[in-house]
């Protein structure tokens, strides 16, 4: 297993966790609302139906295995990921910084 390098403030963090010590500064009120908005963020309570290319589907079957994930996980990650704005589309943002915005298909 690689050792992660901690700085001192997450050394001391660690051993005040594994001292069985650790209190959290988080307000417990604040605990129970960040638990749901994981637990929501995560529900899955939709289902889609999409038509994409052989090839794109092939391609999305290969990253998960070697990601250790099933397909179908992956492709929500990944659409999850863009509506939340922390995967974008490459080539909208080149044409941004040039100034041309053209729709992406």
């Amino acid at each position: 297993m690689n050792k992660v390098k901690l700085d001192k403030e997450e050394q001391d963090l660690l051993k005040t966790y594994d001292a069985d010590v650790f209190e959290s500064l988080i307000a417990h009120a604040s605990v129970s609302e960040i638990r749901r908005a994981a637990e929501s963020t995560f529900k899955k309570d939709k289902r889609i139906n999409i038509r994409i290319s052989m090839r794109d589907l092939e391609a999305i079957q290969k990253r998960a295995l070697v990601e250790g994930i099933s397909y179908q996980t992956l492709a929500s990650s990944i659409l999850h990921k863009y509506v939340s704005g922390s995967l974008y589309d490459v080539a909208v943002n080149k044409n941004k910084q040039k100034g041309s915005v053209e729709p992406s298909h």
